[in-house]
């Protein structure tokens, strides 16, 4: 399987660059995972796709304002970071451009020293662990110095930072957002609880594996970066039970999908649990737990578009993406999602 057979030619103009004014107003594709008919709806329209005893997953990860610019110590030059994995004693994983100026030892100064770190050492593939200083609470400084990490494919910046967010974001820690779940608004999550659809929530922290290119032909070969998960007693209860009772799950985005089927046993069960997964999802595998996926258009050769080939087939979803490009649809984070079943 090589990584050019998920190609696809997208228009520049296609990708969003901002998020809709109504959350649930962008378009929905439905595609039918076994024979690939599609049908074309507005957002919205998702309930009539679920079905009482059905479970919803949703990821309830919260996107920090992981990106600081700040000045290197002794020369001023600029230097950005984003903040990837927090370790303890105030050490983080980051992504440091231009990597070359940030060699062992280097402090980098941000808001004029309100913040300070000192790059301690170069990781796997380029990263550095970073130890920062400062007074007061970390989570308090960031929000004053940090921006929202955008993908690098926008290139406007966001006037009101709540919409790279879910309306349902609780626990702090991605680097971008589970971005399926952008289209829910709160009267919609209500109206499907009315319909008797249960609604779990796990956490997966978002890394930046999320933007990493596929550089390998071979897809087999392509190695994904490690990201936290966490499946509480209620969320594991509610799938297990829809499961059971002759539900579906469906998740909402690809980090849901990718947390409980990394949480499941063999049997397709869960148990509450926590840690780092790396599963990498692509065609051939077997799903343990998921039924459905609710989804955004993913790069060309990006891990994604593999995990949702795995889940409705290559054929189809290629063909899928190309009539979404042919009706003008809007792809990537701000743009349109899909509904596959």
């Amino acid at each position: 399987m090589k990584t050019s057979d998920f190609y696809y030619d997208l228009p520049e103009e296609l990708i969003a660059q901002d998020p809709l004014e109504d959350r649930s107003g962008s378009r929905l594709l439905f595609l039918d995972k076994e024979t690939g008919k599609t049908e074309h709806h507005i957002f919205r329209d998702v309930i009539d796709y679920l079905n009482p005893g059905d479970c919803l997953v949703i990821n309830d990860t919260k996107v920090i304002p992981a990106r600081l610019i700040g000045e290197k110590e002794g020369t001023g030059a600029k230097i950005e970071v984003l903040l990837l994995k927090r370790g303890e004693n105030d050490v983080w994983e980051t992504l440091v451009k231009p990597g070359k100026k940030a060699k062992p030892g280097t402090r980098i100064s941000f808001g004029e020293g309100l913040l300070v770190g000192e790059v301690v050492d170069v990781v796997e593939e380029g990263n550095r662990l970073i130890h920062f200083e400062y007074k007061g609470i970390f989570e308090e400084i960031l929000d004053q110095l940090g921006q929202m990490p955008l993908p690098p494919y926008i290139t406007h910046q966001l006037e009101d930072r709540s919409r790279y967010n879910t309306v349902y974001a609780a626990h702090e820690g991605s680097a971008a957002a589970p971005t399926a779940g952008l289209h829910f608004t709160p009267k919609l999550l209500k109206e499907i609880q009315e319909k008797g659809v249960d609604i779990a929530r796990v956490t997966l922290h978002v890394g930046l594996g999320t933007f990493r290119p596929v550089k390998v032909e071979d897809v087999t070969e392509h190695h994904m970066h490690s990201e936290f998960y966490m499946v509480d007693a209620e969320a594991a209860e509610k799938i297990n039970k829809a499961k059971e009772h002759g539900g579906r799950v469906i998740c909402v985005g690809t980090t849901s999908c990718r947390t409980i089927e990394s949480a499941a046993d063999e049997n397709g069960r869960l148990k509450p649990c926590s840690g780092w997964t790396e599963i990498f999802i692509y065609p051939g595998y077997q799903f343990k737990i998921l039924d459905g996926l609710i989804t955004n258009f993913h790069l060309p050769e990006s891990t994604l578009i593999m995990l949702v080939s795995a889940l409705a087939g290559k054929e189809h979803v290629m063909a899928a993406y190309e009539e979404a490009v042919k009706e003008r649809y809007r792809f990537f984070s701000f743009g349109d999602a899909m509904i596959i079943l």
